[in-house]
């Protein structure tokens, strides 16, 4: 099994910079797509952020694009979202999500991702 722990979120003012966070354990190597999601009371889950390892694949929302990076160390198995010019509509749940299998390209839909993080909050204000 795999398990997801997201960490680093906090408040922030807007125009400041966040690095969030997210640790995997277990046994990852059953799939090469992982992906931060955001979600906001009375918003849709949003995917913010893709990552194939393997194959220098990153995707973005058109709403964080040009402002988020995503990357992953795999000498520490961390997933990372690098936060610059935050902005108020930014504030919400982040969420650390895999897809098993292999893809190309990633999956849009939430639903098909298959393992989740529990979220960490991320504040701009």
């Amino acid at each position: 099994d795999v398990q997801l722990v997201e960490s680093g979120g906090g408040a922030v003012p807007p125009g400041g910079s966040l690095r969030i966070s997210c640790a995997v354990s277990g046994d990852s190597l059953s799939s090469n797509c992982m992906a931060w999601f955001r979600q906001t009371p009375g918003k849709a889950r949003e995917r913010v952020a893709v990552f194939l390892t393997g194959y220098g694949f990153s995707e973005y929302a058109d709403s964080v694009k040009g402002r988020f990076t995503i990357s992953k160390d795999d000498m520490k198995n961390t997933l990372y979202l690098e936060m610059n010019d935050l902005k108020p509509e930014d504030t919400a749940m982040y969420f650390c999500a895999a897809a098993s299998g292999r893809w190309l390209p990633p999956p849009l839909d939430h639903s098909l991702y298959n393992v989740w993080g529990r979220g960490t909050q991320v504040t701009v204000s």
